[in-house]
């Protein structure tokens, strides 16, 4: 089930306006085999299902027109968050490549509902589920304006998310080398409403990684940590198509860092 992930990656858009026609039998089977074993570099076992919104009653105020739900549930334990953004995304990018639409959703979720069909344990999280289906071939006027107010096709200029060996140090497209094109399609990654906590400090052959928490976490999750794990998932699928393989690490940085900018993970090639 190989696919192109810097293809997926520029072609998507988080979809909340659906034409109400089901998945074809090919699409729903190539995704169901797609998630039976998420990976991550991680090692975080993340539990996916697609589930019949009819069947448990799951509904978001802000979707018309889905077929099905993804959902996935994690247990706490280390690094979950970013393994559950990173397989997430990654289930989701392979959805796109099928030509399925999908969209992260947290707040806007029937969440009980959704944690009884997930049979959610004490010691598991139910972080974010999707809706399945084909894009509608017009957006609602609904999702135009939850678009424009979440300024949803916006990005941060590379230099704001990137640095070259540290905070003070901008870093432009041309001097991260080997990691340019990784650092790019990164960027594009979806967040909760659209807040980009990504931080990237290129330094010789690795790329230090930090958030910028923006958001307050409630007490279940920090769910700018999971979209942490989607930068990483679009980061790492990009360097791994490019033949470019390298691994993550925790370590001790010594990098100084601004306000709120709190260090996450280390990519070394």
């Amino acid at each position: 089930m190989k696919f192109s992930a810097v293809a997926a990656i520029s072609n998507r858009r988080s979809v909340r306006t659906f034409d109400g026609n089901n998945l074809r039998d090919s699409d729903l089977k190539a995704l169901e085999d797609f998630i039976k074993e998420p990976l991550n570099p991680f090692g975080t076992p993340v539990n996916f299902r697609i589930l019949d919104p009819e069947k448990y009653s799951l509904s978001s105020p802000v979707i018309s027109g889905e077929s099905l739900y993804l959902a996935a549930k994690v247990k706490r334990e280390e690094n979950y968050e970013l393994g559950f953004g990173y397989s997430f995304e990654h289930a989701c990018l392979y959805a796109c490549s099928l030509g399925i639409g999908t969209v992260m959703l947290a707040s806007t979720l029937s969440r009980d509902r959704f944690e009884t069909a997930m049979e959610v344990k004490e010691d598991e999280i139910l972080p974010v589920a999707s809706p399945l289906g084909y894009p509608a071939s017009r957006m609602s006027f609904k999702e135009r304006l939850m678009r424009q107010a979440i300024k949803a096709d916006r990005r941060q200029p590379f230099s704001s998310i990137c640095f070259d060996g540290s905070f003070s140090t901008l870093l432009n497209e041309d001097q991260a080398g080997v990691f340019k094109e990784a650092l790019k399609l990164a960027i594009l990654s979806p967040s909760a409403v659209n807040k980009q906590p990504f931080r990237a400090v290129v330094d010789g052959n690795t790329v230090h990684f930090f958030e910028y928490r923006t958001l307050n976490s409630d007490e279940r999750i920090d769910i700018q940590k999971v979209d942490m794990g989607i930068f990483l998932c679009h980061f790492d699928l990009c360097m791994k198509e490019k033949g470019n393989i390298g691994s993550f690490y925790r370590d001790e940085v010594s990098i100084e860092t601004p306000e709120h900018v709190i260090y996450t993970i280390s990519f070394k090639i």
